[in-house]
């Protein structure tokens, strides 16, 4: 199949759904939409708005088509979900929201059967975040609905299979933290077996195979030809990996950014020698699109962002940067506990607390997150370059704090998004990743390393 112009990639985050047609000739986002990703609360359980996003989703493809045409469509989203579709091809129920809680007993139950970290690299997670907890408390609540239940297919594969009619699974997905797999050995982990399910979950694809061409009703309601390809769809970090899988040869870090913050470790040949990791620091194993273990570490980055901005702007200047270094203001671990490096601690401000919308808030939260990353690198043996993917590539204190608490070179990626021009590239892997630029610092190096050093030693005081 030659490689298509121009690729309509759908991008489900946990924040936002979006839309963005990629031209692959240019590596470019020549058109953007977006919606909120508002969870409904129910019944049975707080789900996502899927048919909500799918009227969006169809109108904007059918926009983009005639504004520039749509060739091929490809397909990201956030990890941690998997539907579950009955023997119509309808969902059986309605997509859980991976954040929802579970009931003490229940959790006791869960923790009893899961694999152990050393079989799957997935660290034990709260609420929905392992895939297996969900599948095993909704089965628990509905009894009847593991026999109503046909098949089960990762989220971007939810989406393919309504453009499609195909089910499928992909190791991405799988691979991210679901408790579900083995990226040591490529297969299965014992869970599916333990909760009666190996024979439900639908086939594993690699994320750039071709899963089918769209529905002769997508065509209908788009304007795009029937034969428009749609591939398996790959998880939205992994997106944000793949350039740099197909494309590097010496050893490097990936940063993906946005509601979550991931940090992934890679040699030169796309894959990443493991070093010991420790799950109750939220260090795991990411599975790449090629099938091979990444270590990898997190923290709810962009999460933290929303909490602590409030909505308001972000525009300091050099010299509320140059403030908060000399006075020393910080943000200490944790602002979201459930999941990072620092779980279960609270946070804390060093000095008093930053009026809210202030400057100084601000750079102390960009700095903040700076360091958190640097501590999620570390705990995977980073090395390298680091590459910043998605909307904190464009903030100059975060990458500045970044590269001076690692001491290597940050670059940051000139595309709006990393995940869609990632989820693009399933297209056409000869492609040269996008173009990246290396950060320049926003204060002297010293007054950076020194406030860096400062953090540090307050997080290990307060521990």
């Amino acid at each position: 199949m030659n490689a298509p112009k121009h690729i309509a990639v759908i991008d489900i985050g946990k924040t936002n759904a979006k839309l963005a047609l990629v031209d692959l000739g240019t590596l470019s986002e020549i058109a953007v939409v977006t919606r909120p990703n508002v969870v409904l609360q129910g019944p049975p359980w707080p789900h996502y708005d899927v048919e909500g996003h799918w009227v969006f989703l169809l109108d904007a493809l059918g926009q983009f088509h005639r504004d520039h045409g749509v060739d091929a469509i490809s397909i990201t989203t956030h990890g941690a979900c998997a539907a579950l579709l009955d023997y119509t091809g309808a969902l059986a129920a309605p997509v859980l929201d991976y954040e929802h809680r579970y009931p003490a007993d229940v959790v006791a139950r869960y923790d009893a059967i899961r694999p152990d970290f050393s079989q799957t690299g997935s660290p034990r997670l709260s609420g929905g975040l392992n895939i297996g907890a969900q599948l095993h408390w909704q089965f628990e609540q509905v009894p009847s609905l593991k026999d109503r239940t046909a098949q089960i297919v990762t989220y971007p594969q939810y989406w393919g299979h309504r453009l499609t009619g195909i089910a499928a699974s992909d190791v991405t997905s799988l691979g991210c933290h679901s408790d579900l797999w083995n990226p040591h050995k490529g297969t299965f982990s014992d869970l599916p077996a333990t909760l009666g399910i190996s024979d439900k979950i639908a086939p594993v694809r690699r994320p750039s195979d071709i899963l089918g061409p769209i529905l002769p009703e997508i065509a209908d309601a788009t304007g795009l030809p029937p034969t428009t390809p749609v591939c398996v769809g790959i998880h939205d970090s992994n997106a944000s990996l793949y350039p740099h899988v197909i494309s590097r040869d010496a050893p490097a870090c990936v940063v993906s950014t946005g509601t979550w913050v991931i940090a992934m470790s890679l040699t030169g040949d796309g894959s990443a020698a493991i070093p010991p990791l420790d799950p109750k620091r939220d260090t795991l194993i990411n599975v790449n699109a090629r099938g091979r273990a990444v270590p990898s570490a997190r923290f709810m980055g962009g999460r933290t962002y929303e909490i602590i901005q409030a909505g308001h702007p972000y525009a300091p200047d050099k010299h509320d940067v140059a403030a908060v270094l000399d006075q020393r203001v910080m943000l200490l671990p944790s602002v979201e506990t459930g999941s990072g490096p620092f779980q279960g601690r609270k946070m804390q401000w060093r000095g008093p607390e930053p009026q809210l919308g202030s400057p100084a808030r601000s750079v102390a939260l960009s700095f903040y997150l700076g360091l958190m990353t640097g501590t999620c690198l570390e705990l995977i043996n980073g090395a390298g370059p680091t590459i910043v993917e998605g909307p904190f590539a464009r903030n100059a204190e975060f990458t500045a704090m970044l590269q001076a608490v690692t001491g290597r070179p940050v670059v940051t990626s000139a595309a709006v998004t990393g995940t869609s021009i990632g989820a693009a590239l399933l297209f056409d892997h000869d492609q040269a990743p996008p173009n990246a630029s290396t950060a320049a610092p926003v204060a002297p190096d010293k007054s950076l390393l020194a406030y860096a050093e400062l953090w540090k030693s307050s997080v290990q005081t307060k521990a």
